[in-house]
């Protein structure tokens, strides 16, 4: 594994880097800087806690870390956010669920009545890392900041389940164009196995700490082990996805050959259709004539005469 010795950070978008950098309380100073860019000032987060159920979906899902967090606003208020490194199948549904199961979750055994389904807020996000968000066409957005609203006029119908999605294979801002600490977040997130170290773009004491972190010569022998473990599995994952890609785009590209074939076959025998028509209405040749002269076999001019006797 000569090639992860040359490279001085981890890849945080491992499943072990990630919860290296955002898995621990120790840490959670970076979590709480990255989620609050997230946010962009709708929320402030002053603290969170590390609820036990990292993972509340399906336990057997490889390739996936989910962190189930309680945060505290600055302003007092408490809302539930999960966050997920995840795979890519059935992608929307797997939110929809995960949301659903974290309201569930809060009602009481009993009383019901009381409790009066004083819900709080949720918000899902999730790091998408190599692929990119389903049915989103050509869109080119880095960010999907979801929530629940009308379809007439947009208007916001429920403000307090989101989904915020960070599609990270379409953000291509180059360092020296990085504008915000969200534009930075994600740029060491896309590229941080691959800098060589903290440039004066990104040079401000959270990632300061965050570099520190992810300096693969400070990692124990078991977390290498641990670590070169996770970005196999990524490797792996990222070889299966292009290969699939790949026979998809083939397959695309056989139908789409197959029905332009099928079309100008189509249109063909159409306008042959026609010239056997025009030459049938003159009563001037036999049926095999008229598939000789038109390049078709007997039985086409015949189902063509029959056509016509049928009035079509």
């Amino acid at each position: 594994m000569s090639e992860l010795k040359q490279s001085k950070y981890i890849d945080i978008t491992t499943d072990y880097g990630f919860k290296k950098v955002f898995g621990s309380d120790t840490n959670k100073d970076l979590l709480i800087a990255f989620l609050n860019e997230l946010f962009r000032g709708r929320k402030v987060i002053a603290d969170l806690y590390y609820n036990k159920n990292e993972h509340v979906g399906d336990t057997e899902d490889v390739g996936t870390v989910i962190f189930d967090l309680t945060c505290t606003a600055d302003n007092g208020e408490r809302f539930i956010i999960e966050v997920q490194r995840t795979a890519q199948d059935n992608l929307k549904k797997r939110m929809l669920y995960y949301s659903s199961k974290l309201i569930a979750d809060q009602a009481p055994k009993g009383n019901r009545r009381a409790w009066n389904y004083a819900i709080s807020e949720v918000y899902i996000i999730v790091l998408m890392d190599g692929f990119t968000m389903p049915d989103a066409g050509d869109e080119m957005y880095f960010l999907h900041d979801i929530c629940l609203c009308y379809r007439d006029h947009g208007k916001i119908f429920y403000e307090d389940l989101g989904f915020i999605y960070v599609e990270l294979v379409n953000f291509v801002t180059a360092e020296a164009e990085l504008d915000n600490d969200l534009d930075r977040w994600l740029y060491i997130l896309k590229n941080m196995s691959s800098l060589k170290g903290l440039s004066k773009y990104l040079r401000k004491p959270i990632f300061e700490k965050l570099f520190q972190l992810a300096e693969y010569s400070k990692l124990k022998p078991e977390e290498r082990e641990m670590y070169n473990a996770s970005l196999r599995n990524k490797w792996d994952a990222e070889s299966i996805r292009s290969s699939q890609e790949e026979q998809l785009k083939r397959a695309r590209e056989k139908a789409m050959a197959e029905g332009r074939a099928e079309g100008e076959a189509e249109g063909e025998a159409k306008a042959k259709a026609e010239v056997i028509k025009n030459l049938l209405s003159s009563n001037k040749f036999s049926n095999s004539e008229i598939a000789e002269l038109s390049n078709v076999t007997v039985e086409f001019v015949n189902e063509v005469q029959t056509e016509i006797a049928k009035g079509k």
